[in-house]
């Protein structure tokens, strides 16, 4: 698949998009951010030398990100975006995991951003690196303007500057890219602000509505559902309380931000334990690969002489024994254990089985498991019991795969040692 081409026919796509659907009341939420977004892209890309197929997701997924700011209400405009993006790719005749993986970076934009994997991040970061830029102060400015059109309502320069503050203390990229070359700026410019705040009240740092009313970036976000506010808004919400009229509405709210963090918590946490698993792997590869290599090089070399050094004899059987050791333990490190492959009715009727793991149903018809896994996703205690057992039984894999390769390192380090030393002491006893 020709992933240049593709990546020229979404750029057309996006910005016949974007004229077709033009606003002048977008004046940040435009083309022209898409642009920079995309432009970020390249250059994080660039830095982690994604393959071509990886630049292609990202690239795609900051072209689409803001689509569906144009034919729908702002809280959802991510989902929007996610559907314009399916759409088009799949009538191109994108593969499917492409596809979904660019649906996944589109709907991580969300504030509070919740990325999973590097592409994830790298198009979060890409989507709010000018937080660390001079372009911050430009592209705040088009926003409150941007607000101001859309709510036809006024925002007073220090509500605005407080809402700021918020967001970038409470934002953080994950890249360490972006870590590395944007945190400093993004602090300039909350200095930078909390100092104008002082300025312009220093008794009352409180921030007040243009008419009078108190009114918090939260407030702001829901009044006049701007995406951008929203994104101050999103990330301050949990720390504001709303006041008298707008107490009912937070209420729905503050329950879905709590399912949305277990589920958040979830998907970090088998994450992390991938990736553990992968480190496990690999370094149980290394030691199986330096302790093959050593036993070659002494069966080659060593052994035809032993006839000649019979004093090396003893050195050189510590040295097999200590590889052979270590080879054994790395490969039960790494060795799979697969159980029987099959669930009962009767086992997901009592909730009494994890059908997220292969391990369970990797022999059953895709009908019974597509009743099961029905089932478990209909009954929210079930399928959250069952994301449980399986981040319990991640756990208690990689605990025994680190213990053997514990024992595994221990033997080869302690090994290598006395074999050093079985060895200089049979030299100088030849002499």
């Amino acid at each position: 698949m020709n992933y240049n081409e593709l990546l020229t026919k979404v750029s057309a796509y996006v910005h016949a998009f974007f004229h077709e659907h033009q606003d002048n009341r977008l004046l940040y939420h435009n083309l022209s951010h898409t642009k920079e977004m995309v432009e970020a892209c390249k250059k994080i890309a660039n830095h982690y030398r994604l393959h071509e197929r990886e630049n292609f997701i990202v690239c795609a997924a900051a072209w689409f990100h803001d689509t569906g700011y144009l034919t729908t209400d702002a809280e959802i405009h991510e989902i929007k975006s996610a559907e314009i993006s399916d759409n088009f790719l799949t009538g191109l005749g994108v593969h499917t995991e492409d596809v979904y993986e660019i649906r996944n970076c589109i709907l991580a934009t969300k504030l509070p951003q919740s990325p999973t994997t590097l592409l994830e991040k790298i198009v979060c970061d890409a989507d709010l690196y000018h937080l660390g830029t001079d372009l911050f102060k430009e592209n705040s400015k088009l926003l409150k303007k941007e607000i101001e059109a859309l709510t036809n309502q006024s925002v007073s320069k220090n509500e605005w500057r407080a809402g700021n503050v918020r967001l970038l203390e409470t934002h953080h990229y994950h890249t360490d890219y972006c870590q590395q070359i944007l945190e400093k700026g993004k602090s300039e410019h909350i200095e930078k602000l909390k100092k104008k705040l002082e300025e312009k009240s220093p008794e009352n740092p409180a921030i007040q509505h243009s008419n009078g009313e108190n009114y918090n970036s939260a407030d702001m976000a829901k009044s006049n559902g701007n995406s951008h506010l929203a994104d101050l808004g999103a990330i301050t919400q949990e720390q504001g309380k709303p006041n008298g009229k707008h107490k009912q509405d937070y209420k729905q709210p503050k329950t879905t931000r709590s399912e949305k963090s277990i589920e958040t918590m979830f998907r970090i946490a088998s994450a992390n334990h991938q990736r553990l698993s992968s480190m496990a792997d690999n370094k149980a590869h290394i030691m199986i690969s330096v302790n093959s290599i050593i036993m070659s090089v002494v069966v080659a070399l060593l052994v035809k002489k032993l006839d000649e050094y019979g004093k090396l004899i003893i050195p050189t059987i510590l040295l097999m024994i200590m590889n052979v050791i270590t080879i054994i333990y790395a490969v039960l490190a790494t060795r799979p254990q697969i159980p029987n492959g099959i669930f009962t009715r009767e086992q997901v009727v009592n909730k009494t089985i994890n059908l997220l793991f292969f391990g369970n149903f990797y022999k059953m018809s895709y009908s019974d498991y597509d009743w099961g896994m029905k089932r478990m996703m209909n009954d929210r205690d079930f399928l959250y019991e069952s994301l449980i057992n399986d981040m319990y039984w991640h756990g208690v894999v990689l605990g025994k795969k680190y213990r053997l390769l514990r024992t595994s390192y221990s033997v080869f380090m302690y090994g290598i040692a006395v074999t050093l030393v079985a060895f200089v002491i049979a030299i100088m006893t030849l002499k």
